[in-house]
């Protein structure tokens, strides 16, 4: 009876891990949807209350990492059980940097406020944004339905998308990059969404890792193919 009392709690421990970790996903995820909203809308009450909901993922980290070294101490998992934990404790970490960009897409647009010039708000650059955006929150989603169901399979296809927010990415590169040469008065605007482009980019790659960790997780090995990226912005030109 012990034992299995011993075991019981044991269940119970990683359950209760593994709903903080869906608990975490989900506030990340509606921190995505409310920068881009904010962003779009150029609401900035909206804009600082993502900023200051970031307390709420890192706090949350926080209690994630406790409860991971709490369950290491007491009850030396091993195998699989051992897997999943160390996995919660890299998708916490991921997790909480979608949490940043958020964060530091908000503040781009509150820094916005300060040019008193903004062309181009409302245009192309901005609907391919949210485009990007799109795809990364459903990234997101199905990142966390692949954790919580323990599928490899739809992790892997996670990963895979991850070709398509790359590729918009370098093409909105190269456009602001146009805009900004055929007008200085663009110049600042431009370059405040060349990096929340870079923010959703980066994004992207830490659903990817989620994905990584989430195969990990079911097979005890990362994915032996390497990650196709199609991010070329750092060697583009006009």
């Amino acid at each position: 009876m012990d034992n299995e009392h011993i075991v019981t709690a044991f269940d119970d421990d990683l359950n209760n891990l593994q709903n903080k970790i869906v608990e975490m996903g989900g506030l990340v995820e509606k921190q995505l949807l409310d920068s881009i909203d904010a962003l779009l809308k150029f609401d900035l009450d909206a804009a600082k209350e993502v900023v200051l909901h970031d307390n709420h993922i890192d706090n949350l980290e926080l209690e994630i990492d406790e409860a991971i070294v709490r369950l290491l101490a007491l009850r030396s998992p091993v195998a699989a059980d051992l897997r999943s934990i160390i996995s919660c404790t890299k998708i916490s970490c991921n997790l909480e940097r979608i949490g940043d960009y958020s964060k530091n897409i908000s503040k781009r647009t509150l820094a916005l406020s300060d040019t008193g010039n903004l062309p181009l708000m409302g245009s192309g650059p901005l609907k391919t944004v949210s485009k990007m955006a799109e795809i990364v929150q459903s990234m997101i989603k199905n990142v966390l339905d692949a954790y919580i169901e323990k599928d490899a399979t739809k992790a892997d296809d996670v990963r895979a998308k991850d070709e398509d927010v790359d590729h918009i990415h370098s093409g909105l590169y190269r456009e602001l990059l146009t805009y900004m040469l055929e007008d200085p008065k663009n110049i600042t605007l431009c370059t405040h969404l060349l990096f929340v482009s870079k923010n959703v980019e980066r994004m992207g790659d830490h659903v990817t890792s989620i994905a990584e960790h989430v195969h990990f997780m079911v097979h005890g090995k990362i994915p032996e193919e390497s990650r196709i990226k199609r991010d070329n912005s750092s060697s583009a030109y006009v």
